[in-house]
C-alpha cells in the first residue's frame, strides 16, 4: 500500500486536479492524506468535492498519531489550524501512516502536481525490486512550459550548496535518466520514501520551514541508496503558492528569503568547511539580481535570508502571525 502525503496551503486552485488524478490511479492501493496547512481559502471544500463519492474523512491534525488504519480513508483531510511549514505538515502525514505496517511506501507530492494513471503502479514495481532503498523518484515534468523536464533527481554543488535538478529544462526524449548512485537528493515535489528509510532516519527537520528539507532528509540516509523509476511520470506546475522560480518565472522575494537562509543552514549542518564558499557565491548571485530591472525586492529578501536577519515586511506579511513565529522567530 502507498501512503500519499500532500501538503496544501492556499491550494484551492490546484488541489482538486491532483486528488482526482491520484484517484484515477490503476494497479496500486493508495491512501491519500491531504494536510490542510492552515489554509484560509476553499482548499478543504475542493478536496472533499474531488473525493466525489470515494471514501472520505475530514479530521483534525492532532489526531494523526492516533488513527487506526480503518480511520484513514481513501482520501483523508487532516486540518492543521497553523501553517507548520513544509516539513511540519509532511510529518503530520508521516505520523498518521507510519504505525501501519500495511503502508510500505510514503509518496510525498506537491498539491500542484498531476500524476499519470500508471505512475503509482510504476512506483510499486520499482519499490518491490530486490534490496533496500532510501528515497525513490520518478520523472517530474513542468506543466508550463509543457513536457519539459523539471527534475530527474538532484545533485548538490559541494562548494556552494546549490541544488541542481538533473536534466532541468530538457525535452524528455532528448535525455536519459541519470544513474541513481550519482544523485544527492530527490525533488520534494515528487518523492517516495521507504519504510526502512523513515525508521532509520526519522522525520523531516522542521527548522527550515520551506526549502532544503528534502536535501537534509537525503543527507541523513546513510548507506541506503536512491532508486529511480523512469515510468513514474508526474506533471508539476511549480511555485503556484510560494513563487518558486521556473523556466519562465524568476523566484519571488518570499522564495528567495527562505532559499538563501536555508542553504546556509544546510551548509553549516552538513558541510561547515564550505560555508565561506557558499556565502561568497550567494553574495555574487544577489549582486546579479540587483543588476536586473526590478530586482531590488528579490535581492533584499535574499540578502536578509543569507544573514539570518528578519525578513522584509512584505515577506513576513505572507504568513499569519503564528506561522510567522515558527518560520522567523518572534
Amino acid at each position: 500500500m502507498i501512503g500519499v502525503i500532500i501538503v496544501a496551503y492556499q491550494s484551492a486552485d490546484v488541489i482538486g486536479a491532483c486528488v482526482r488524478s491520484l484517484l484515477a490511479s490503476e494497479g496500486a492501493d493508495l491512501r491519500i492524506i491531504v494536510v490542510d496547512n492552515g489554509c484560509t481559502d476553499a482548499t478543504a471544500k475542493v478536496v472533499a468535492a474531488a473525493a466525489d463519492g470515494a471514501d472520505f474523512a475530514d479530521l483534525p491534525a492532532e489526531r494523526a498519531e492516533h488513527l487506526a488504519l480503518a480511520d484513514i480513508a481513501k482520501v483523508t483531510l487532516l486540518r492543521s489550524p497553523v501553517n507548520l511549514g513544509y516539513a511540519g505538515a509532511c510529518n503530520i502525514g508521516l505520523k498518521a501512516l507510519m504505525p501501519h505496517a500495511a503502508v510500505n511506501l510514503f509518496w510525498i507530492l506537491n498539491p500542484d502536481c498531476v500524476v499519470m494513471p500508471d505512475t503509482a503502479a510504476a512506483y510499486v514495481r520499482c519499490g518491490a525490486q530486490a534490496g533496500a532503498f532510501g528515497l525513490m523518484g520518478g520523472r517530474t515534468l513542468y506543466h508550463d512550459p509543457p513536457h519539459h523536464v523539471q527534475s530527474d533527481g538532484g545533485r548538490l554543488r559541494r562548494l556552494t550548496g546549490i541544488a541542481v535538478n538533473v536534466n532541468a529544462g530538457a525535452l524528455p526524449d532528448a535525455v536519459t535518466m541519470p544513474d541513481a548512485a550519482t544523485l544527492d537528493f530527490i525533488s520534494g515535489a515528487n518523492m517516495v520514501a521507504s519504510r526502512a528509510f523513515i525508521e532509520q532516519v526519522g522525520l523531516m527537520a522542521e527548522d527550515y520551514f520551506l526549502y532544503y528539507e528534502e536535501l537534509d532528509w537525503a543527507a541523513r540516509r546513510g548507506a541506503l541508496p536512491f532508486r529511480l523509476c523512469p515510468d513514474a511520470i508526474v506533471h508539476h506546475h511549480g511555485g503556484t503558492t510560494i513563487g518558486t522560480g521556473t523556466l519562465v518565472r524568476a523566484p519571488s522575494p518570499f522564495a528567495n528569503y527562505f532559499n538563501y537562509r536555508n542553504r546556509m543552514r544546510f551548509m553549516r549542518r552538513f558541510a561547515p568547511a564550505f560555508v565561506p564558499c557558499s556565502w561568497l557565491w550567494s553574495l555574487a548571485a544577489i549582486g546579479k539580481m540587483l543588476l536586473k530591472g526590478g530586482g531590488w525586492p528579490a535581492a533584499a529578501a535574499a540578502l536578509r535570508g543569507l544573514h539570518e536577519l528578519p525578513p522584509p515586511p512584505e515577506v513576513r506579511a505572507r504568513l499569519a502571525p503564528a506561522a510567522a513565529a515558527l518560520a522567523f522567530g518572534r
